[in-house]
């Protein structure tokens, strides 16, 4: 069915449409993200947006490029803001396009707030995150009856950089049976050793996914003891995801994506 033909609401002019672009994969694109991308004037997306994504737009849609990439010269988020704020006073149809989901670990709540408080019409659009998106496709479920009743989602880094201490380790290794870490590679020894002192056993399973849902996916699978050397002789381009728990070891019968990518 053409998503054309589907009863979706318009992209008007004025309006902001922050978009989830999701992890890489654009079958994962949502009818609703394809829908906001064929009717926008204008796409500005970040530097984890997969190319190809792009396709989705009409014929003449401005293409512009705000990625942010740590270490690297990068646009600043409130110039980003502005940038949207500009577009739509003056008439544009906007498509924001994040990869995976906006509103997780996205900063699309710092630009909802800006254009609510410019009185831009905004809208968002959920995306799969890399969480769930990368765990799938690496085989590991993010829950599974016999393992685990929680799963926690946490940044690699805060707004500093650095390796979050907002975050009560003790706390959480207490009660939640598997983490997933975001960004993760940067600070993956200092991760690992927060984990441990705070009582995960050397022993627990791990991974590093990065690439995932794409044809470059990599998954290097081991325990806390031996991930972060594992990760350091594979080279892993980052932005990747640290998965600790379980349910990892559920990959060894149901890594189905390696066989048909």
């Amino acid at each position: 069915m053409d998503v054309s033909s589907l009863l979706l609401p318009p992209l008007l002019p004025g309006h902001v449409w922050l978009v989830g672009a999701g992890p890489g994969d654009p079958g994962l694109l949502s009818l609703l993200a394809a829908h906001a991308l064929g009717q926008a004037d204008v796409i500005v997306y970040d530097a984890l947006v997969n190319p190809q994504i792009l396709d989705f737009a009409k014929p003449g849609t401005i293409r512009e490029f705000a990625g942010k990439r740590g270490g690297k010269p990068s646009p600043r988020q409130p110039d980003i803001s502005r940038r949207l704020i500009a577009l739509a006073r003056d008439g544009r149809k906007v498509a924001r396009l994040k990869g995976g989901d906006p509103f997780v670990f996205g900063r699309g709540a710092e630009e909802a707030l800006a254009l609510a408080a410019a009185n831009i019409p905004f809208r968002v659009v959920p995306g799969v995150t890399a969480a769930i998106g990368a765990l799938t496709y690496a085989g590991i479920p993010a829950t599974s009856r016999d393992t685990n009743s929680a799963i926690a989602f946490i940044t690699g880094h805060d707004a500093s950089g650095s390796v979050p201490e907002s975050v009560d380790w003790r706390g959480l290794v207490q009660a939640v049976p598997v983490l997933v870490f975001y960004m993760a590679v940067t600070h993956l020894e200092r991760i690992v050793a927060r984990l441990i002192e705070a009582g995960k056993s050397v022993d627990e399973a791990a991974a590093v996914i990065a690439s995932g849902t794409t044809a470059q996916q990599k998954v290097i699978v081991g325990t806390l003891g031996d991930i972060a050397a594992a990760t350091r002789q594979a080279h892993p381009d980052p932005p990747a995801l640290l998965v600790v728990g379980p349910t990892v070891w559920l990959r060894r019968r149901l890594a189905w994506f390696e066989g048909s990518a």
